[in-house]
């Protein structure tokens, strides 16, 4: 009897207007058993683990994402910045560190030479990859297939649907997924190369999977050890007692997502992504389209995977209905077809649905179209045939198209990306989607700006552009665009009592003209320019993505966690009917009048000169003259001593550190002196007094600090332009806990940006944006600044 659970979703509906409705919606999943480890499976026998456990994998780029593509791990985001030459945390933190290090090729050799069957380091035998959360209510004991039965084989008469029968894990999700994936042949093959066997010359008790993990393909390594209770396996199996295909693949996953026990509970839709790369789309059949039969019968031709189910019942588990189907469970739809039928009155095509139940056993529909109905003996034998009709008690029915759609819910569609074609289907004309995907992070003080309710701070979530150009055939003038938004890692990091962010995304229609550059849209745009399209709702799963018809044209989508400050990754992916571009909305870094112009530029002033200004200005040159002495020249100590007699009158704060001082000196210190004299002082004063317009301009509270959310604009003001990647280096180096920055390290901030970009701009004197440096020109430039 398997062990359940509930969970709650949070689902936030908002049109950024007004405030936020909040629906939650209870689902029951099936909870896992305990685990244990039998015959002290976890010893480290003959110090294996040490020599399993450091391993070079060969992978390629993350930048392919497809099939014939190398495997490789996720793309770094495009908004935080990485210093060439140095560890990253990212890097000693990854919780697939350990995973990247395990090369199969190099597994099997080393089994070979050393005469041993492979023990996984990453992924052991033992209760804590099984239960993360709690003891096992009784011992598993960990065996090799064959050490369960005499006639092991990985894949018996060819991998189909029934193979997939559940265990005691509330995984009936990632088992509907696998029912559905059984469906196509050539991403099942992809996924569980069906070559692999428990004999031959090669076997070492290592399997290996291909599973698509949050942009890219890799390849998973395990060992074929699995939980067993008295030599019957515990999981996920096969109606095949030597089988052992779908057994070893649950096993890949649980170590992909860090336990069994991290697998309780999910929507097929994660599991479909991960065995095909497609984007899941989710349809409420209560308010589904009118056009649902032939979006079912298009996705259907294009080899998509889908899911059905019903809202589980808050209080009762898995409720099985009179008319045999269950509540809160999952279900593969595996064909919809229009089957030919023939009474005495009428003649025609009738749809109808094929689902399966992942328990594999007579939990079945009981009506119309059900196994043995009466129904089917209007059906014509050559088509019962080409149905491949069956009366088992396997789990699998069929319903009319109507009977589906009343009784279920929830539908689930998989959509396949073109890398899931093949060539047999390319020569058979089948196609798939047009796919492009970005990888992103919101970063708190940096672009994490919540919701189109936090006006304030929207703009400052990453941005990216969309250009649609071709209309569907189908439709009149019509762009489909499927856009998904998934958060990366969050049910890994369960363990660390993570749970899902509440994310969503927006879009907008851009102008055709360029009014609005190639840079960020700022808050003016979104303040005064509503939206045409958005995620059904903002949620707390891994995914949301959303069905969207558009006229050819550009338009900027805006992904975003409902409440701002909040950490994540995600993967941004577009699918559409035709080809189309999209790309990060971000500009150059550099100065502004160096760079090209929108259309609509706004109007940049100078500061007007303030009674206060010359003031100061006249207390500055009184005070430089009394200091520098007979040279005319100041160096850092006497710079210090001449602006803190000025600035802290108007701020409150220490004064410019000598080090600040020293940046000062250097942006004007071409020479490497160690000193400035008037008229170079003349110029710094010209750069602290724009700066310091700036800085009380965006400083609305008069609080001597500003706001990092308003930092593009304040460098926009002061005349830089950033990346995306520079902003956010600028900011996580000079900001303090609060996301805020102070003056003094505005300034220095302000000055280094100037000396930088001179001095690139010298070593790249024909404007191509590359400069090469010697190391001792590196040095001293980036040391003297």
């Amino acid at each position: 009897m398997p062990f359940r659970t509930t969970r709650t979703v949070r689902t936030i509906i908002s049109d950024g207007r007004g405030p936020p409705r909040v629906e939650t919606r209870t689902y029951n999943g099936d909870d896992d058993t305990g685990s244990g480890s039998g015959g002290g499976s976890g010893l480290d026998i003959g110090g294996f683990k040490s020599r399993f456990g450091n391993m070079n994998i060969n992978i390629g780029g993350g930048d392919s994402g497809g099939p014939s593509a190398s495997f490789g791990f996720s793309r770094p985001s495009p908004q935080r910045g990485r210093v060439c030459g140095r560890s990253t945390r990212k890097e000693r933190k990854n919780p697939f560190a350990g995973l990247g290090k395990q090369s199969y090729d190099e597994i099997v050799q080393k089994c070979k030479a050393e005469g041993c069957l492979f023990e996984d380091p990453e992924f052991p035998a033992e209760n804590e990859s099984i239960f993360f959360s709690r003891s096992p209510p009784r011992p598993f004991e960990w065996k090799r297939p064959t050490e369960i039965c005499d006639n092991a084989e990985y894949v018996t008469g060819g991998a189909s649907r029934f193979d997939v029968q559940q265990g005691e894990l509330g995984d009936c999700w990632l088992l509907a997924a696998v029912a559905s994936l059984t469906c196509n042949s050539h991403l099942l093959n992809k996924v569980i190369i069906p070559e692999q066997n428990f004999t031959g010359p090669d076997y070492c008790g290592v399997f290996k999977f291909n599973i698509w993990h949050q942009g890219d393909w890799i390849q998973v390594v395990v060992d074929d050890r699995l939980p067993t209770y008295y030599d019957k396996l515990v999981f996920m199996h096969s109606t095949d007692q030597n089988e052992f295909w779908s057994a070893l693949l649950e096993k890949a996953y649980a170590k992909l997502n860090g336990s069994y026990e991290c697998l309780k509970g999910g929507s097929t839709s994660e599991a479909m992504e991960d065995f095909t790369g497609g984007v899941t789309e989710s349809i409420d059949l209560q308010k589904a389209p009118t056009n649902l039969l032939s979006i079912m019968m298009k996705a259907a031709d294009r080899g998509s995977l889908m899911g059905c189910s019903i809202d589980a019942d808050p209080n009762q588990l898995e409720a099985i209905l009179s008319n045999g189907l269950v509540m809160g469970h999952a279900y593969s739809v595996t064909s919809v077809k229009l089957v030919e039928i023939q009474t005495p009155k009428v003649n025609g095509k009738i749809p109808l649905v094929r689902v399966r139940n992942p328990w594999g056993n007579e939990s079945e529909w009981k009506g119309a179209w059900s196994d043995s109905s009466s129904e089917w003996r209007y059906i014509p034998e050559d088509e019962k045939k080409s149905l491949g009709l069956t009366f088992d008690d396997d789990g699998e029915f069929w319903m009319s198209f109507q009977d589906w759609q009343d009784n279920f819910q929830k539908l689930e569609i998989c959509n396949l990306g073109p890398d899931s074609l093949d060539e047999e289907e390319a020569a058979q004309g089948k196609i798939r989607w047009e796919a492009t995907a970005e990888v992103g992070e919101w970063i708190p003080r940096v672009n994490a700006g919540g919701c189109r309710n936090y006006l304030e701070t929207f703009a400052t979530n990453p941005q990216y552009r969309v250009t649609l150009v071709d209309p569907d055939d189908d439709e009149d003038d019509l762009c489909t665009m499927l856009v998904g938004l998934l958060q990366k890692d969050r049910r890994k990091k369960r363990k660390e009592g993570l749970d899902m962010l509440t994310i969503g995304y927006v879009i907008y229609k851009m102008k055709e003209d360029g009014t609005y550059g190639s840079g960020p849209l700022d808050q003016r745009f979104f303040k005064y320019n509503a939206s045409v399209a958005k995620s059904p709702s903002f949620i707390n799963m891994r995914e949301t993505c959303g069905r969207h018809k558009l006229s050819p044209g550009t338009y900027v989508i805006i992904p975003s966690t409902f409440e701002p400050g909040q950490q994540g990754e995600f993967l941004l992916r577009i699918f559409t009917e035709k080809e189309g571009t999209t790309e990060e909305m971000d500009e150059g870094t550099g100065i502004v009048e160096d760079q090209p112009k929108p259309v609509v530029q706004p109007r940049k002033e100078a500061p007007p000169v303030t009674e206060e200004d010359q003031q100061q200005g006249q207390e500055l040159r009184e005070s430089f003259k009394r200091i520098a002495g007979d040279d005319l020249e100041v160096d850092a100590y006497e710079l210090r001593d001449i602006l803190n007699s000025v600035f802290k009158k108007e701020f409150e704060f220490d004064g410019f550190a000598l080090d600040v001082c020293r940046s000062m000196i250097a942006m004007h210190d071409g020479d490497m002196s160690g000193k400035l004299g008037f008229d170079e002082f003349k110029a710094l004063w010209q750069d602290l007094r724009k700066w310091k317009a700036v800085f009380k301009k965006y400083d609305k509270d008069s609080s001597g600090k500003l706001n990092t959310y308003e930092l593009r604009n304040s460098f926009l003001a002061s005349g830089f332009r950033l990346s995306n990647r520079a902003l956010s280096s600028i900011i996580l180096r000079f900001s303090n806990k609060k996301g805020e920055i102070e003056f003094d390290d505005f300034v220095l901030c302000s000055i280094k940006l100037k000396t930088m970009i001179a001095s690139f701009k010298a070593l790249d004197p024909s404007n191509q944006g590359v400069a090469a440096y010697d190391l001792d020109t590196f040095i001293q430039t980036t040391l003297y600044s």
